[in-house]
């Protein structure tokens, strides 16, 4: 059986999409405007591979995800994340690139990001040279199956957890099965390296909510996300702060209310 090709269609929703005209894209890729009409309405059947590769490097998609995946037919914040770079699709199935390390006996590195390697962990995030410069460090308790990565904490962003702690993390490759409040590192495009956040997936992109509430909860375009890995364990040379509970709280209420009481007692008899 035949793969459908759905080239055409995707050229014109991706033009479409950009609110360009025929005669605009053309002019971008250095084509005659009736030869970018052909190949939106099929009547030229073989695009060559110049044409192939100028619309690939343009919209940023691979020239499988142009040829064979119907693009009109995904979902908003798939668009977003193929049109942000991240092409994730290949014959229809969703995979998500990962730098990856193995041992010798052919086994998954877990790395380690140290502090001093923060800084360049988002340049060098999918550059497999770069991950295998990072420590590695093994536990006996992660699950199988994963990929992990361990991160440190700086700030106080990150509570409960101590700063100084080291976060371990597993990679999720398929964002949409994200649930609310999923707390992970979240690796940004922009200035921050990355943060600790629960995460909530959304149609507008990624609500970030910090457990320390001074932070307010902001979103971020799926655009603008590297890499997100859920939250499994931390280490720690410090005891968290523990919160009072409403038993301690109740117990404090009552003594100041029988001080008080003392008080007013005391204060009474002054008077008499």
């Amino acid at each position: 059986m035949s793969t459908p090709i759905f080239f055409p269609v995707n050229l014109k929703f991706l033009r479409e999409r950009r609110k360009l005209s025929q005669e605009e894209l053309a002019g971008i890729l250095g084509i005659k405007r009736s030869k970018l009409a052909a190949l939106e309405s099929g009547q030229t059947k073989s695009p060559t591979t110049e044409d192939l590769v100028n619309l690939s490097d343009y919209f940023r998609m691979s020239i499988d995800t142009l040829l064979k995946v119907a693009l009109a037919r995904l979902g908003e914040l798939k668009l977003r994340e193929l049109e942000a770079g991240n092409d994730v699709y290949v014959t229809g199935s969703k995979l998500r690139v990962l730098a990856i390390t193995v041992d010798k006996d052919n086994q998954e590195n877990a790395e380690y990001v140290p502090v001093k390697a923060k800084a360049g962990y988002r340049a060098g995030h999918n550059d497999p040279e770069y991950i295998a410069t990072l420590p590695k460090f093994t536990l006996p308790n992660l699950g199988r199956g994963g990929t992990y990565r361990m991160f440190p904490t700086t700030g106080d962003s990150m509570l409960p957890i101590p700063e100084g702690s080291d976060v371990i993390c597993r990679f999720i490759q398929d964002w949409s099965t994200v649930k609310p409040r999923t707390v992970c590192i979240v690796i940004l495009k922009g200035e921050q390296d990355f943060v600790f956040k629960q995460v909530t997936l959304q149609a507008d992109g990624l609500l970030l909510e910090s457990f320390n509430t001074i932070y307010q909860p902001y979103t971020v375009p799926v655009s603008e996300v590297l890499e997100l890995w859920e939250f499994q364990r931390f280490l720690s040379a410090n005891i968290p702060d523990v919160a009072p509970d409403l038993q301690s709280i109740a117990k404090a209420l009552r003594e100041i209310q029988g001080d008080l009481s003392i008080i007013k007692s005391k204060k009474n008899s002054h008077h008499r």
